[in-house]
């Protein structure tokens, strides 16, 4: 009986076994088979171009794209996109797209990266190649620095000296580097600079002393050198003639320069044929006059201001053309035609008084004059009847000379454009007269300044001299109508 009990269970136990294969097989089952049917009911999403990118910075970030399907069907429209990208800073970035569908929800990620591979910019102030005199130390003349991300880097200069180089090199926040140099050339090649004072032509009347009009000499190494130049040379005032006077002067280095001045002894009331007398009324003013002395300085031009009453403050435009070697000469202090023109007192009230401003400016007493609206007006009939002809004597008696104009450049009157003025100036100029041409630096007057340049180049490359009235100079005087 016991026996046949234990037969039973041994034959249990065996059935048992024989199944455990095949429940062993269902539990790994189970979960491939749930994988499966996720993997069939998931959405599918992918996406278009790289999922690892680099941009350089100040490049916008264009979205490549994504597609999201389910069961054959387009839902990319499902997608949504979680993360930014900065465009305006440098990092790293972080784009995770995701689509859901039956509750399940797919992701995707795209990793962006705004980088910074330009280089710093080095602007140098000066000249990339410098000279040095052989005892001078270079002096820095300036450098900035920029970035594109990180701005003005100017402060981050790392500046290194050499003998003969400064190698000025910065670094961003990413490490991109530029470096510039700067050529130091040690040595003195340049001459010094000769510069005569009252220009190159020099007139002096018949019988008169000769008295040196004065000359400087500067050198980029040795400074002042005036009192170095050997001048060679006689003037004989007897005798009417062209005279030469050399300037020579060299610098330490033996580097040389050399100026003539042509000294003219004439006869008073000789005119200069082929002269031009630049003549400017009713300056000075702050918008042209200052113009007007930068032409001249650069076409090495003398020219005469007749100048009238302006507020004081513009004194200096009248200081800067004396020292400048142009002539400062009277017109008037009021310019009021019935204040000057009433009688004889009136006029010389009038003329006393712009006299006296003048010398006090520039030192001296000014003897060349010009009527307001010029010997020959009519204006003055208004207010005394034959005035002009006492007036014209008059100033002649007082050792005054007046000048009137042979060449009327219309910028008061009739012309209206810079090439109206040009032309009323060029077509009357002569080779068998001194020609004093009028003009005026009043304020806004660009259309006698946008001529001028112009006007000068005509006028040397047609061979004519350009001159400032002097007391030597032949007076130009119209007939008197008064």
């Amino acid at each position: 009986m016991i026996e046949s009990n234990i037969n039973k269970e041994d034959e249990k136990k065996k059935k048992i076994f024989n199944k455990k294969p095949i429940l062993i097989i269902i539990a790994f089952s189970i979960p491939f088979l749930c994988f499966l049917i996720y993997i069939f009911l998931s959405p599918n999403l992918s996406l278009i171009g790289e999922s690892d990118i680099k941009i350089e910075y100040g490049k916008n970030y264009l979205e490549k794209g994504y597609i999201a399907t389910y069961l054959g069907q387009d839902i990319t429209n499902k997608v949504w996109i979680e993360g930014n990208v900065d465009n305006n800073k440098i990092g790293k970035y972080k784009l995770t797209y995701k689509v859901k569908k039956n509750n399940i929800t797919v992701k995707r990620s795209r990793n962006i990266t705004i980088v910074d591979q330009e280089k710093p910019v080095i602007n140098l102030v000066g000249n990339q190649e410098i000279k040095l005199c052989p005892s001078a130390k270079f002096v820095e003349p300036g450098y900035s620095a920029s970035d594109n991300y990180d701005g003005d880097l100017t402060e981050n200069v790392v500046v290194k000296t050499n003998e003969d180089e400064v190698i000025y090199e910065v670094s961003d926040s990413s490490n991109n580097k530029t470096s510039v140099k700067r050529k130091i050339e040690i040595d003195d090649t340049d001459s010094p600079i000769l510069k005569l004072e009252k220009g190159t032509d020099y007139y002096i009347l018949l019988g008169n002393n000769y008295i040196e009009p004065g000359y400087n000499a500067f050198d980029n190494c040795d400074g002042n050198l005036t009192n170095n130049v050997v001048i060679t040379g006689t003037v004989d005032t007897s005798k009417i003639g062209n005279y030469q006077i050399l300037y020579e002067v060299a610098d330490s280095k033996g580097n040389k320069s050399s100026v003539t001045r042509n000294v003219f002894v004439i006869k008073e009331d000789v005119p200069i044929k082929g002269a031009i007398y630049l003549t400017f009324d009713d300056g000075p003013s702050s918008s042209i006059t200052p113009q007007i002395l930068e032409i001249l300085k650069e076409k090495d031009v003398k020219a005469t201001f007749f100048v009238i009453n302006k507020s004081d403050s513009l004194n200096y435009l009248i200081k800067q053309a004396h020292d400048e070697g142009h002539t400062i000469a009277l017109h008037s202090m009021t310019h009021n035609y019935k204040k000057i023109y009433s009688s004889k007192e009136g006029y010389f009230d009038d003329l006393n008084q712009i006299s006296n401003k003048v010398e006090k400016i520039t030192g001296v007493k000014s003897q060349i004059i010009r009527f307001p609206g010029g010997g020959s007006n009519t204006i003055s009939k208004r207010y005394s009847k034959g005035i002009m002809k006492i007036l014209t004597r008059e100033v002649l008696n007082k050792g005054y000379h007046y000048f009137d104009w042979n060449i009327d450049s219309g910028d008061a009157g009739n012309s209206k454009t810079s090439d109206d003025v040009y032309k009323n100036v060029v077509n009357n100029l002569s080779k068998n007269r001194a020609n004093v041409v009028l003009l005026h630096d009043f304020e806004n007057n660009y259309k006698t300044l946008n001529a001028l340049s112009d006007i000068i180049d005509y006028g040397k490359a047609n061979g004519y001299k350009f001159l400032a009235i002097d007391m030597t100079t032949a007076m130009v005087r119209h007939s008197v109508k008064n």
